[in-house]
């Protein structure tokens, strides 16, 4: 009854193939464009002291610091001193080296813990990002 001509819609359909393709592809670069756009116009923006300008919100980000900051070193005692009971109660040496090893990691990530509050505080302020000029991130 119906004959096919294979030759005809093939290539229409590739035409359509190819102009869906490049349709996409220039909607993918048009909204990868406005997007870097938007996330590019974001830290200028972000400078005209929207945080410092609230009246609760510095203090809150200062409070919650110094509490991870205080849990994160109480953490690191509770551990320290663990390690050290079960040192002592440990006879194999690499059970001993596994503690110590275990006991330096501990130290190692209070230390880093200490040290970005105020680090971010000192680097921020020379900087210029906004949350460093209004919020004291020192633990202490």
């Amino acid at each position: 009854m119906f004959k096919s001509n294979d030759n005809a819609p093939n290539t229409v359909s590739s035409s359509n193939q190819e102009s869906t393709r490049f349709g996409s592809a220039r909607r993918v670069i048009a909204t990868t464009a406005i997007l870097s756009l938007v996330l590019l116009a974001q830290p200028a923006a972000a400078q005209q002291g929207v945080i410092c300008s609230a009246d609760k919100l510095p203090g809150m980000i200062e409070g919650f610091f110094q509490i991870t900051t205080a849990l994160g070193i109480i953490g690191l005692v509770v551990v320290w001193q663990a390690d050290s009971l079960a040192e002592v109660f440990t006879m194999s040496h690499d059970q001993k080296k596994s503690l110590k090893r275990h006991k330096r990691s501990a130290l190692k990530s209070g230390l880093i813990l200490s040290i970005l509050g105020p680090l971010y505080t000192v680097a921020g302020g020379m900087m210029g990002l906004p949350l460093a000029e209004c919020v004291d991130l020192a633990p202490w």
